[in-house]
C-alpha cells in the first residue's frame, strides 16, 4: 500500500446520494465510488453512506445486515431504519446503506416521468439525519465528513450547530463539494420541520433562499470548507453569470472555496487494456489502433469507409452541452459537404433528438446517431474518433475530454470550467512549447466554434506531424484519481488543523 503524505492517517466519512457501482445518474457517482478507494490506497480510513435505494440493494456486491437500527423523529412521527453494509469493489472501504423502504424502495433515485418526487425534502432530510445518528451510534469519530451535493447539504449544519448533541461533531471537520451548482435542493419553507433544525437557522444568511429552504446553500454556509470540481469552475461560480444566484454566498467563503479536478479511473478508461475495443493501443502504436477502431465503428454504424475526419460526441442532449451551437454547425457543414463524419451517442431533450434523427436519416453515410446510453459504444467512439467535440455552455469538470486525451482523440472545447483547466489550446506558443493537447474557443458563439473546429479539422487532415504531437502530448497526461486524491488529503489536513485549533 502506498504511504500517505500525512503524519497521522485520517478517517474520512463520505456522504453521497450516489456511488458506483451501487447507484448512478451522473458524475457524482463516479467520484464517490472511486475517490474513497484512492484515499484508502494512500493509507486513510474511508467510509461511505448512501441511501438504500432499490437498485442499490439489488447489487451484486455482498450485503450484510448490521445490528445498527434506530428511529428518527420526522414531523410528529418516528421513522425507523436499519443499516446494511458492503464494501466498494477491490477495497477496504465500508459502505453503509440507509435502508428505509418508505423513502428509498422506488424505481428511480429522485423522481419519475412526472418530475421530482414530492417528498424529496423529507427523504433526504431523513437520510442526512440518519447518517449523523449512525456515526454516533457506531462510535466512528471521523476526522472529516465529506458531503456531496444538495442531498447531503444538511450534514454540515448538524456538525456546525451540534444539533442532536452528538459527541463526534465537536472535533470533526465538514467539507461540502459542489458537483453542479444548478442543482440546489430548494423546497417549500414549511418543509423546514423535516430537518429537525431550529427555525432560527431559517434566515437569509443560512438556510433561507428567496423564501425557500435550500439544502445546497445550507451546506455551503455551515461547512468548514467548500470544494468544486475544477479551479476555473470555482472562480466562475463566484460570478453572477455562473453563480445560480449563490455567487454572493460563494464569494463570502473566500479562500475556503477551492477547485480540485476530478480524476479518471485508468483501470476502466485506458485504450491499452480496454477490452471493449477491437484493437488495443497506447502512445507508441496509436495510429494502427485508432485506424482499426475507426474501420470497425464505421462498418457497425453504417458510415462510409473514407479517409475523412471522424468527429465524436458522447453527451447528454441538453442545452448546457452546447447543442444550440452544434446542431446549426452540423447542418451547415453537411450542406457544404465539408469532409467530416459525425457520430453522436446520448439521450435528452426531444427537439435535439428529433433534429439529430432527421440529419442521420438524410445523411446516413456521414452522420450516425444512437439515442441511448451505452458504455461499450462510448468507449468505442472515444477510440475511433479523431476529434471529440465538447462545446459546453458551462462544465463544472467534465470527464469525456479526459477520456479523449488518453484515447488519442483530440478534444475541441469551449474554454469554461474544467474544460479550460484540462485542455491546452494548440496555438503557436503552446505548439512550440510542446504542451498543446486540444483546441479551445473563448466566446460562446457559433462562429467561434466553427472557426476552432475548422482549425482542428485542417490540422488533422493536412499537418500530420503537428497532429501527432498534439495526440501524443494528450495521451501522456496524468489525470488519475491518485493525483486528485493527494490534493484532497492536503485540504483535509488543513481543514482539520484549522477546526481543531479553534477548539
Amino acid at each position: 500500500m502506498a504511504q500517505s503524505t500525512s503524519v497521522t492517517p485520517l478517517h474520512i466519512v463520505f456522504v453521497s446520494a450516489e456511488a458506483v457501482p451501487l447507484a448512478k445518474t451522473g458524475g457524482l457517482a463516479d467520484v464517490c465510488g472511486v475517490l474513497p478507494r484512492e484515499l484508502a490506497k494512500l493509507g486513510h480510513k474511508c467510509s461511505l453512506f448512501i441511501p438504500g435505494y432499490r437498485r442499490a440493494l439489488a447489487t451484486s456486491l455482498p450485503l450484510e445486515v448490521t445490528d445498527v437500527g434506530f428511529a428518527i423523529p420526522m414531523g410528529g412521527r418516528h421513522v425507523a431504519c436499519r443499516l446494511l453494509k458492503t464494501q466498494l469493489p477491490d477495497s477496504n472501504v465500508d459502505v453503509y446503506l440507509v435502508d428505509q423502504p418508505q423513502y428509498f424502495d422506488r424505481d428511480a433515485l429522485y423522481g419519475d416521468v412526472q418530475g421530482d418526487y414530492r417528498d424529496n425534502c423529507e427523504r433526504f432530510s431523513f437520510f442526512c439525519r440518519a447518517v449523523v445518528h449512525a456515526i454516533e451510534q457506531m462510535d466512528m469519530h471521523p476526522d472529516v465528513v465529506h458531503c456531496h451535493d444538495w442531498q447531503a447539504g444538511l450534514v454540515p449544519a448538524y456538525v456546525a450547530t451540534g444539533s442532536g448533541g452528538y459527541s463526534w461533531t465537536k472535533r470533526c471537520a465538514s467539507i461540502m463539494t459542489v458537483h453542479n451548482l444548478a442543482y440546489q435542493g430548494r423546497f417549500w419553507h414549511y418543509d423546514m420541520v423535516h430537518t429537525g433544525l431550529d427555525w432560527q437557522y431559517f434566515n437569509w444568511k443560512q438556510m433561507e433562499f428567496y423564501g425557500d429552504l435550500c439544502f445546497l446553500k445550507t451546506g455551503l454556509v455551515f461547512s468548514d470548507a467548500v470544494t468544486t470540481v475544477s479551479p476555473t469552475y470555482a472562480a466562475e461560480i463566484r460570478t453572477p453569470e455562473h453563480g445560480c444566484a449563490l455567487d454572493g454566498v460563494l464569494r463570502d467563503r473566500g479562500e475556503s472555496l477551492v477547485g480540485i479536478v476530478n480524476g479518471v479511473d485508468y483501470q476502466v478508461w485506458n485504450p491499452a487494456k480496454d477490452r471493449l475495443l477491437p484493437h488495443q493501443y497506447d502512445v507508441s502504436n496509436w495510429r494502427i489502433g485508432k485506424r482499426v477502431c475507426k474501420l470497425t465503428l464505421r462498418a457497425d454504424l453504417g458510415l462510409a469507409d473514407t479517409d475523412t475526419v471522424l468527429i465524436g460526441i458522447v453527451s447528454r442532449l441538453a442545452g448546457q452541452k452546447g447543442w444550440d451551437l452544434i446542431l446549426p454547425l452540423m447542418q451547415r457543414w453537411l450542406q457544404m459537404e465539408r469532409p467530416v463524419q459525425w457520430v453522436v451517442l446520448g439521450t435528452g431533450e426531444e427537439p435535439i433528438e428529433s433534429e439529430l434523427t432527421q440529419m442521420a436519416a438524410h445523411s446516413k453515410s456521414r452522420v450516425a446517431v444512437r439515442l441511448e446510453f451505452s458504455e461499450a459504444l462510448a468507449h468505442r467512439i472515444e477510440a475511433a474518433s479523431d476529434i471529440f467535440l465538447m462545446p459546453s455552455r458551462y462544465e463544472p469538470c467534465g470527464l469525456n475530454q479526459l477520456y479523449s486525451l488518453r484515447y488519442g482523440t483530440v478534444p475541441v472545447v469551449h474554454a469554461t470550467g474544467g474544460l479550460v483547466d484540462t485542455v491546452v489550446d494548440a496555438n503557436q506558443k503552446n505548439l512550440s512549447e510542446g504542451i498543446a493537447t486540444g483546441f479551445a474557443f473563448n466566446d460562446y458563439r457559433l462562429d467561434e466554434l466553427e472557426h476552432t473546429l475548422g482549425r482542428a479539422v485542417d490540422v488533422c487532415r493536412t499537418e500530420p506531424t503537428i497532429w501527432a504531437k498534439i495526440v501524443e502530448c494528450g495521451m501522456r497526461q496524468d489525470w488519475s484519481w491518485q493525483r486528485s486524491a493527494t490534493q484532497y488529503v492536503r485540504l483535509y489536513e488543513q481543514t482539520v488543523a484549522k477546526k481543531q485549533s479553534m477548539g
